[in-house]
């Protein structure tokens, strides 16, 4: 089936008066750093807070809290949802859902979030994303009713979770065929791996992330007549305010790292294993209006896209052009592109198939050197895209990733979803009426 047919199967979604308001994040940590002992709702509840805290909208003007979270990393992780929204200070009669796409999960929460606020079921949305890798279980399925000697069997829930048992490959693997598919090289990954830390470490350096990123301390989150929760940092560290694993890293370096596939990809030209957790407000245009905000961006659709698994990687070709079709535009009229650098051979196959201009996509550092937390980065993505367009006077934008595991539909494997956000130029700042897609 060609790219052609997986656009046409894509299911997009157009919103006329959505936005995004604001958001948070907190740094983002490398695996078993400072955040491992944090429990994925707490990450999920600071970063809340502190969305409220800079933006100035009141937790009680929250209507519905929409949470992603793909690994149950504790033993509450059924109330994950509700305890972040209940902690953050949204009130108790807000309800709560959990919303799972694995890679594209925090672009799932907030096309939910969209919707509940399309079809007039809320006015104020809270979409969060958190996820501990670190804190991924060493779990047993088969052992409830009991187990004979020397049968009990507990496995890596994170490593196992890395491998598609439908294909039996890793996900590394599909970034391997990608690769092969597209004709990228080696020198070619590291190259740009080499330009997203250098991205990353700039946009850092330049103060870009001041307004994105939270500093973590060691906080008690209270409420009143219930238990209270606790985010306690590892080692000792009193605060903790930059992603991790961003550190001046040269080609020079990146060369000398030996393969992890038998391929072009290495620890050093893949994402980044992370925890972290991220916020952001979604609401109507009424309620905007109202109320006098400044969006940073309005939310103009969402597509999700289907590629054979082995090729899991390639879903953003599909759903952006999705996109872009629904809206009568082109690559070229979208000013910023996020695109999730689950591996470099994957982001350089969605670029190559797509035409991608490398000055206008992930222009301050991907998931290579900031790291890629699950349920995170969705969030991550579409919060950072909409504040370029902005600062960089683009009109629009779109967020995108790569995601995980397959669909069946009979006989026919369909899958690997791909989840794509497009987004527009604040209303303030834009004359809508001599926009296309208005």
């Amino acid at each position: 089936m060609a790219y052609e047919e997986f656009t046409k199967s894509a299911l997009v979604t157009r919103y006329d008066d959505v936005y995004l308001v604001a958001g948070a994040r907190t740094p983002f940590a490398d695996y078993n750093g400072v955040l491992r002992d944090v429990n994925p709702i707490d990450m999920g509840i600071f970063a809340a807070r502190a969305l409220f805290e800079r933006s100035g909208i009141p937790a009680s003007e929250v209507q519905s809290v929409v949470a992603g979270n793909m690994a149950q990393a504790g033993f509450d992780a059924y109330y994950l949802p509700r305890h972040i929204g209940l902690y953050s200070g949204v009130p108790a009669t807000a309800p709560a859902m959990l919303a799972t796409r694995i890679c594209g999960t925090g672009f799932e929460t907030i096309l939910q979030a969209a919707n509940q606020i399309a079809l007039g079921s809320a006015q104020v949305v809270l979409a969060v994303g958190a996820e501990s890798m670190s804190r991924n279980p060493v779990a047993a399925y088969t052992h409830r009713a009991g187990f004979r000697m020397g049968q009990i069997e507990f496995r890596d829930f994170l490593w196992e979770a890395f491998t598609d048992p439908a294909t039996r490959q890793g996900m590394g693997n599909t970034a391997e065929n990608v690769a092969v598919k597209y004709g990228i090289t080696r020198e070619d990954v590291d190259a740009y791996a080499a330009q997203s830390f250098a991205r990353a470490n700039a946009a850092w350096d330049s103060g870009y992330f001041d307004d994105e990123v939270v500093a973590v301390t060691s906080a008690e989150f209270a409420l009143e007549g219930y238990q209270s929760r606790f985010l306690k940092l590892a080692d000792r560290q009193q605060s903790f305010g930059r992603d991790e694993h961003v550190k001046p890293t040269s080609l020079e370096t990146l060369q000398k790292l030996k393969p992890a596939f038998k391929g072009v990809q290495t620890g050093g030209n893949s994402s980044a294993i992370v925890d972290g957790g991220a916020a952001v407000l979604v609401a109507s245009g009424e309620y905007v209006r109202a109320h006098g905000l400044k969006p940073l961006a309005r939310i103009v659709g969402g597509a999700s896209a289907g590629v054979p698994p082995e090729i899991m990687g390639m879903g953003p070709a599909p759903a952006i052009r999705a996109l872009l079709a629904k809206a009568g535009l082109s690559v070229a009229d979208v000013g910023r592109v996020e695109i999730n650098e689950a591996f470099g051979a994957q982001y350089l196959g969605c670029e190559r198939e797509l035409g991608l201009d490398r000055d206008r996509a992930n222009t301050r550092g991907g998931a290579i050197a900031i790291g890629h937390p699950l349920g995170a980065s969705g969030m991550r993505l579409t919060h950072t895209v909409s504040r370029q367009l902005s600062l960089d006077d683009q009109q629009f934008g779109i967020a995108s990733a790569c995601v995980g595991g397959g669909q069946g539909d009979g006989d026919v494997p369909f899958a690997k979803l791909m989840t794509s956000i497009a987004i527009k130029s604040c209303m303030i700042k834009i004359p809508m009426a001599t926009r296309p897609w208005n």
